[in-house]
């Protein structure tokens, strides 16, 4: 349930609502008329996915700055029109996938699975992004099948609460309430737990959470563009701030509520990383949380986890979920596949504490 349905949640009226949907459309066809003036073609591919790289550049740009300047009802108001758009516009593709999917709640918190076509193999517990205030499960509809697909998983992509209405801890407690009710019934070794951006900070946290410990370690880590340092002071901020989806202010107070930015469970890359298993990270060197997720990496490293590592150049945040077409992105659900299959089954505590070199795959475009 899109965050603007659940009944606590108060939005604009409609006539307010029905002025932000069109100053969001006028932004768009200004910025759009913009784009043929950039000579989109030009970048590290061929000229049509180059071009459909800087539409969708600067398509997500234009709405994450204008979104984030709107008030809190407004920009409710705004996502239940575009999470209502996708209730049309995406099951046909679930559909064509195979993939079947149910909303329900587990450990009293709602969600939506998507199944794959053939037996599942495993379990993928899913936090979508949206930086711990947007988006909802309905909006990752074709991004979790293709998931699904791909790794023979059944994937639950968790409707957690999000800030400001819920700022930190609310989501963590509803990650930990679904991990805990899915370990119930599912296999630790067969269960992985994955999420982009926010929601990728959020799978830290719950690794990371006092409340998750007396858990089993699940199978594997599964990360997209993780927000793992919300300080957010690395020279790629400002570097990648012309080239990133993601506006330059980056809003993180709503989500930390006065919670020290430093905390290990909202900045993943401060904490104790030996405990965690596997772990695959995806991000494009394009983002402006590149700097941060390359210290994550070599914190992994450091802590003897075994990890993959694919940094793709020319590459924005989150670039898989928004480009599925892209040649890099399909490369990265087939690495996801393979990752997956890999450490299915395996006892994680012994692999974890074995000192295992890590494995990278080379950063490649097309």
């Amino acid at each position: 349930m899109v965050m603007g349905k659940r009944p606590d949640v108060p939005t604009a009226p409609p006539t307010i609502a029905a002025f932000t949907v069109l100053g969001l459309a006028e932004q768009l066809a200004t910025d759009l008329a913009t784009v043929p003036l950039r000579r989109p073609w030009q970048g590290p591919t061929n000229p049509v996915e180059n071009v459909a790289r800087s539409v969708t550049r600067h398509v997500m740009r234009t709405f994450m700055g204008y979104a984030s300047s709107l008030p809190i009802e407004e920009f409710r108001s705004l996502e239940v029109v575009l999470d209502d758009i996708c209730a049309v516009v995406l099951p046909p593709v679930v559909h064509r996938l195979g993939v079947t999917t149910l909303d329900e709640e587990v450990g009293g918190v709602p969600g939506t699975w998507y199944r794959p076509p053939d037996e599942p193999r495993g379990t993928i517990l899913y936090l979508h992004g949206g930086g711990y205030i947007g988006t909802s499960p309905r909006m990752y509809a074709a991004f979790a099948a293709w998931l699904a697909v791909e790794t023979h998983c059944e994937v639950l992509v968790v409707d957690y609460r999000l800030a400001p209405e819920f700022p930190f801890p609310a989501g963590l407690e509803d990650a930990v309430s679904v991990c805990e009710a899915l370990l119930e019934t599912r296999d630790p070794s067969t269960l992985f737990v994955a999420g982009d951006s926010g929601g990728g900070g959020l799978a830290n946290s719950l690794l990371l959470d006092a409340r998750a410990l007396h858990l089993p370690s699940p199978a594997g880590l599964v990360l997209f563009s993780p927000e793992v340092d919300l300080i957010l002071d690395e020279p790629s901020v400002s570097e990648n701030a012309g080239r990133d989806i993601l506006p330059w202010n980056v809003p993180v107070a709503p989500y930390l509520h006065g919670r020290d930015p430093r905390d290990e469970l909202v900045s993943a890359v401060y904490a104790d990383l030996h405990r965690y298993p596997p772990t695959l990270v995806v991000f494009g060197d394009d983002e402006i949380f590149r700097d941060p997720i390359r210290r994550f990496v070599d914190h992994l490293r450091a802590s003897a986890v075994d990890t993959t590592v694919i940094e793709e150049p020319g590459m924005f945040h989150v670039f898989p979920f928004l480009m599925p077409w892209a040649g890099a992105s399909r490369r990265v659900y087939r690495v996801a596949g393979d990752f997956v299959g890999a450490h299915l089954g395996r006892d994680v505590d012994r692999d974890v504490s074995e000192d295992r070199g890590p494995s990278e795959l080379p950063a490649q475009s097309g």
